[in-house]
């Protein structure tokens, strides 16, 4: 089904595979004669190289500084994102700059605040020069893809899922910091990423849909990290037997492989797309060059995917589902293992007791968002569930089309009466399931859903209260199949269908009679609109000379999701109060965090007002006099104090800055990792001010509660240096230790030794 390369590898015609090792070059000379490139001019032969290369502001392609041509945000990022360039200097949007609210849309949460943020966004749009999409009118990633991408152009966003390469633009998520250097006109800093081509052949069977593709190669490389940090390429012919929309379904799921970014060879299909769109003029033909190296290769024979799930939780823990069904209790006792670690025992979790007569019994069906609320998905769903019902028991189905265009053409075409006639509900374009705002399943409840993740709590469930509920993703196709089986877990494939071919036809007066969109023109003399919730940053210091910091959580799962660092749902409306938020900050994976931060921020409160640490802090009095026995003239003049925690491998997931700055705004001062699970969490660290260590092994010279001290850690940042000698003061020693730092650009050491980016931008 999926064959992952050992080696790297020559793409000869965008057809023929030569695997690297010994005898490749006498090969690849065979095939194109003397004129053969060598590997590293292959390299440039990619369609990735070449978008990048054109949007690259350096003259060093090993060292990029890019340029993005949009930028496009969501409500529960925008407001942060904003706020921190005007506290910069901002006058102008220097891009088109989207602002969808398709996170906090219903407003159910805290009165009138996820509204008031709206209102920001408006104006802001207004004052200086950007695009407002307002709520229920389309989830941010469908927007882009039906008015802002362009073939070759690169679009960042301050979603994880900003992901447009099926229609040939390389887009890219990342934590608001990012966005902000892009209003500042500044850079986006990367090493060139490697990349891996994604090389398809065959065409799916009848039942298998884009999420089964993009499940099957989650399960295949995640784990490994194959693709970590890198840009997928999807070549080959059986790209051209993929629709746009089909192609645009697997290409949202790469953010699930850790990659960096994506990008697809384009065809005539994908003209028809924009030319659907009314945006003709912004497709481009993009192919490898005859000759081009990929760093990895991964082959998909798509005729031999099967509907598949993700069972909780994780999109790379899959099966098919046939395979799921053929060893049911054996999976589910698994899952419920690996429950133990991920919700440490916390509440009783059970998935076996969903064994009704030997089938898999699911409570909870949704279709929605980027992923799933695409106008194929939907329409293949609509055929399926034609004339049958969803029954009357627990099972409920609730379907969001991704834009009130794909809603108005499911109206017209019949689909959404077929759908509610089943007995679904069909709901407006809304994020909600992906993230648990809303739709959040009854204790106990096992969810199938087409959307992005199904992290523990993702859905909506508190266990800090004593709730659990889980999801596993599935292919709308097969939801439906379920639903059409009163929801006992059923494969599309095993129902004789026939789909219909329906057209789309795409709605632009609806954008036009609603999105307020500037052309880019500001008004400076718009007032800025700020309800009570929106707060400024807190002022934050500059790195000091010498630091101690206090471990307040250790987490030793495998994988720390951003979710678990600050979790999403309701919490999400407070993301407009940096000091509101954070008091939700590890709430679900370490209740006693926040208060063990904020006991320790006392101390650093203390330094700032020129105050005595040790009667801020009392229990400092040891540590303090360990420090001075061993390291003359520490004092308040040049310490800092504050907190850190130890996670294996955190910041999988969401880009949400917050991850980081609510640990910031409670005086975290670094992270201490085994290894980062995506750059942008790392750089959501180092752009407010954090220490981005790393450290060998899990087993740690200091726990929980333990005190650390880094001497010369300013002198260090400055000096580039990539280890830093540190002490555990325990037991009326220090016990020294050695902690390490990834390369870090300039740019990102003045960062940090300015204490954040808003310091470091600060006029």
């Amino acid at each position: 089904m999926i064959e992952l390369l050992k080696t790297g590898a020559y793409l000869l015609d965008g057809s023929r595979i030569i695997e690297d090792g010994s005898e490749a070059a006498a090969v690849l000379g065979e095939a194109v004669g003397p004129e053969a490139p060598s590997r590293e001019e292959a390299k440039k032969g990619t369609i990735a190289y070449g978008i990048l290369k054109a949007h690259n502001t350096s003259d060093d392609m090993d060292k990029l500084k890019i340029r993005f041509d949009k930028l496009t945000s969501h409500d529960i990022t925008y407001v942060g994102i904003i706020q921190t360039a005007r506290a910069s200097g901002l006058e102008k949007f220097p891009m088109p700059y989207v602002l969808t609210n398709c996170h906090n849309s219903l407003c159910a949460v805290g009165g009138t605040i996820n509204e008031d943020d709206h209102m920001f966004g408006l104006s802001a749009a207004k004052k200086y020069g950007g695009i407002y999409v307002p709520a229920h009118q389309a989830v941010i990633h469908q927007f882009a893809r039906e008015m802002l991408a362009c073939g070759g152009s690169m679009i960042l966003g301050s979603d994880s899922h900003t992901r447009y390469g099926a229609l040939g633009t390389m887009a890219m998520g990342e934590g608001g910091p990012e966005l902000v250097k892009q209003l500042l006109e500044q850079t986006y800093d990367i090493n060139m990423p490697g990349v891996v081509g994604v090389y398809m052949t065959g065409s799916p069977i009848p039942g298998v849909g884009p999420q089964d593709v993009a499940l099957a190669i989650i399960g295949a490389v995640f784990k490994n990290g194959y693709v970590n940090n890198k840009v997928m390429e999807f070549v080959g012919p059986g790209v051209e037997n993929l629709s746009a929309d089909f192609r645009i379904g697997v290409d949202v799921m790469t953010t699930e492989t850790t990659c960096l970014s994506s990008i697809w060879k384009t065809d005539d299909k994908i003209r028809e797309f924009y030319q659907i769109h009314g945006r003709e003029d912004d497709y481009k033909e993009l192919a490898p060059a005859p000759v081009a190296y990929y760093d990895g290769l991964i082959k998909i024979d798509l005729s031999e995917i099967r509907p598949m799930i993700a069972m909780p939780f994780h999109p790379s823990n899959t099966y098919t589902i046939e395979e799921m069904n053929a060893n049911l209790l054996d999976v589910l006792h698994d899952c419920e293992q690996k429950a133990l670690v991920s919700l440490d025992g916390q509440v009783d979790y059970k998935l076996t007791d969903k064994i009704r007569d030997g089938r898999l019994y699911v409570e909870q069906g949704i279709i929605a968002g980027c992923a799933g609320g695409g106008f194929e998905n939907l329409c293949a769903a609509a055929d399926i569930l034609k004339g049958r019902s969803i029954g009357p028991d627990e099972f409920t189905l609730s379907v969001y089309p991704a834009s009130t265009p794909i809603f108005m053409e499911l109206v017209r075409n019949g689909a959404a009466a077929d759908l509610m006639a089943s007995g679904a509900i069909v709901k407006t374009a809304f994020c909600g399931p992906c993230f648990g705002a809303g739709d959040t399943p009854a204790n106990n409840s096992l969810s199938i859903r087409h959307s992005t993740r199904n992290f523990p709590n993702r859905e909506g469930s508190k266990l800090q209260n004593g709730q659990i509920a889980s999801v596993a993703l599935m292919d709308a196709r097969s939801i439906a199949a379920t639903a059409a089986n009163k929801g006992y877990l059923t494969p599309a494939t095993d129902l004789d269908m026939q789909y219909r071919e329906r057209t789309y036809f795409f709605d632009k007066s609806i954008y036009e009679n609603r999105v307020f969109d500037s052309k880019g023109v500001a008004d400076p003399d718009v007032e800025i609109k700020l309800g009570p919730n929106i707060k400024d940053w807190p002022a934050m210091s500059p790195l000091p000379q010498n630091l101690i910091l206090k471990v307040v959580s250790e987490i030793h799962d495998p994988v720390t999701t951003t979710d678990e660092l600050i979790p999403s749902g309701e919490t999400s409306s407070y993301r407009s109060n940096p000091l509101g938020l954070a008091e939700f900050t590890l709430s679900r994976k370490d209740p006693a965090y926040v208060g063990r931060a904020k006991e320790v921020q006392k101390a650093q409160k203390a330094i700032e007002a020129d105050s005595c640490p040790r009667k801020a802090l009392p229990e400092l009095n040891p540590v303090m006099d360990v420090i001075h026995a061993q390291f003359e003239g520490v004092n308040r003049s040049n310490l800092g104090v504050g907190s850190t925690i130890f996670a294996v491998k955190p910041g999988d997931g969401s880009a949400r800055e917050q991850a980081a700055s609510c640990q910031k705004v409670l005086g975290g001062w670094a992270n201490i990792a085994n290894e980062y699970a995506t750059k942008r969490y790392r750089s959501n660290l180092i752009n407010w001010g954090m220490l981005p260590f790393l450290i060998d092994g899990e087993d740690l010279p200091f726990a929980n509660g333990d005190y650390l001290f880094i001497p010369d850690v300013k002198q260090g940042v400055s000096d580039k240096s990539t280890e830093f000698s540190a002490y555990v003061i325990k037991d009326g020693e220090a016990r020294p230790f050695t902690l390490k730092m990834g390369e870090l650009t300039d740019d990102e050491r003045e960062i940090i030794l300015k204490g954040c980016l808003i310091n470091y931008n600060r006029k």
